[in-house]
């Protein structure tokens, strides 16, 4: 039995399941679906949720960085290859530096080396740096900047320097359906720390991104 008031694995798939079940064309109900069957190592259907990541937001480098690692852990070598290699295409398009050394490595990791760019890829990330446009590191999409961090703390800092206004915002519609669907009290802590737990599954932000930034799970 969970007593802790954090969803256990189990429960977040089943949430995650429901979710995009909902809702087939949100991308982040699927990204957040095959990242809960990753920590699972129900590494196939991790897979297949990023690959509709992926058809919905063909941007979106993490997304093809975690399909490749699902498509390892599953043995599926050749699909993963032809993932990691498209993947780490576009995150060197969009200038997307951790994700594409994430590929590269995984690459590596399976006796390949990480495709040489052509000049033009390297001219667009480029174009698109110089531009001075906000790139939303969840969805890879260009988008508004939040006028200040939604809250206080390492997190709301993170979310102000890395999540675009619009991805914000349909964290909060999502963020409803959770508080309605769960029927979360915030009253008592272990329904706060469920909602900030599902909060950071939306938003992509993993145990790497606590440690570099030194806030608490």
């Amino acid at each position: 039995m969970n007593t802790t008031g954090v969803p256990s694995g189990t429960d977040r798939i089943a949430q995650f399941e429901k979710m995009a079940s909902a809702d087939p064309t949100n991308e982040m109900a699927h990204f957040s679906l095959g990242k809960a069957y990753l920590d699972a190592a129900r590494h196939g259907e991790a897979a297949r949720s990023f690959e509709r990541c992926i058809e919905l937001v063909p941007e979106m480098s993490k997304a093809y960085q975690l399909a490749g690692q699902a498509m390892i852990g599953a043995g599926w070598t050749d699909r993963a290859v032809d993932v990691l290699a498209r993947g780490y295409e576009m995150a060197a398009k969009k200038g997307d530096l951790m994700p594409r050394n994430a590929m590269a490595e995984l690459l590596r990791s399976v006796g390949r080396e990480p495709p040489k760019l052509a000049p033009e890829v390297d001219a667009a990330a480029e174009r698109l740096k110089a531009s001075g446009a906000f790139i939303c590191q969840r969805t890879g999409r260009p988008g508004n900047k939040l006028p200040s961090p939604p809250f206080k703390g390492p997190i709301g800092q993170w979310i102000f320097e890395n999540i675009s206004a619009e991805t914000w915002k349909n964290w909060i519609g999502q963020g409803t359906k959770v508080i309605n669907e769960l029927r979360l009290d915030f009253s008592r802590d272990k329904d706060q720390e469920t909602y900030d737990q599902h909060m950071r599954e939306f938003l992509g932000i993993d145990a790497e991104v606590l440690e570099r930034i030194g806030a608490k799970k």
